[in-house]
């Protein structure tokens, strides 16, 4: 039976003791103000119970919340495989191995005729009955990490500071003096360029699980899956993918990959350099 059902029931035979003792103790002992007191319980005790029956999620919240102990999944945690190319999950079934796997696409649909859309949505479709096995095909947007990117440039940049440091302090020519102040130039350009604005990354990919009894087994089952999975997206598509190992996997899995906080961190303490300027 559904549990709002029973949800429902006490909160009735909550509300019919409040009514019971409305009306049957004597307002001797109550007094009237006692009696509506019961009477206004006994009603709000109603609206709850009816209200539980679509709201019931709400009020399972708040009473988890009062005890300060929230449980949001009660599934054991992942772990990344030993050869890192799969999420592997115990379950009561037994091991789940989870594979991810990119899909490039060269091509927007900004820069497509209306022919190649047609055609595109027409390979998209073909996807779908690719694999007797259920896959997830998803786009994903996530906020890239540009912080090591950002430190190779700040060392081309001290580099070239100290070769025109070199060369200004030496009997160098003017034209090699201005070959590296050019490069300079070109590297604090791109440098700002980077650091300016955040820049985003669409990454399009496929998600297949398999059952094993054991990790090894569900592991090599996945992959064996994933490498056919991958052979008729390539067919299909004329790309061609791969498989998503090491860190890179993790992108998919926790959310802070998403967002990398080191970027995130970066960024507000520009915003509040500009605002204390």
């Amino acid at each position: 039976m559904d549990p709002k059902i029973f949800v429902l029931m006490g909160f009735l035979v909550i509300s019919f003791l409040l009514l019971s003792i409305a009306i049957g103790t004597p307002t001797v002992l109550l007094g009237p103000g006692g009696k509506l007191v019961f009477l206004f319980l006994a009603l709000f005790v109603d609206v709850l119970g009816f209200a539980s029956r679509r709201y019931l999620y709400v009020m399972t919240t708040f009473v988890q919340q009062k005890r300060r102990n929230l449980v949001l999944s009660a599934e054991e945690p992942y772990w990344l495989s030993s050869s890192e190319d799969s999420i592997v999950r115990r379950t009561k079934a037994g091991i789940v191995a989870t594979a991810y796997i990119s899909i490039p696409f060269y091509k927007s649909a900004t820069e497509m005729t209306d022919d190649e859309k047609l055609e595109f949505s027409r390979q998209v479709s073909r996807l779908v009955g690719i694999s007797a096995d259920p896959i997830r095909f998803t786009a994903e947007l996530y906020l890239m990490n540009k912080d090591a990117y950002i430190q190779e440039l700040r060392d081309a940049i001290n580099a070239e500071e100290n070769e025109e440091a070199q060369l200004s302090q030496s009997s160098s020519t003017t034209e090699q003096l201005e070959i590296v102040r050019g490069k300079l130039a070109m590297w604090r350009n791109v440098m700002q360029g980077a650091s300016s604005a955040s820049s985003m990354e669409l990454v399009s990919y496929a998600a297949i699980s398999a059952l094993g009894s054991k990790e090894y087994e569900a592991i090599s089952l996945v992959q064996q899956k994933a490498r056919e999975v991958i052979s008729a997206i390539g067919a299909t598509l004329g790309v061609t993918p791969s498989v998503i190992a090491g860190r890179e996997i993790l992108k998919f899995v926790e959310p802070e990959y998403l967002i990398p906080f080191s970027t995130v961190s970066a960024q507000m303490e520009k915003k509040t350099e500009e605002q204390v300027v």
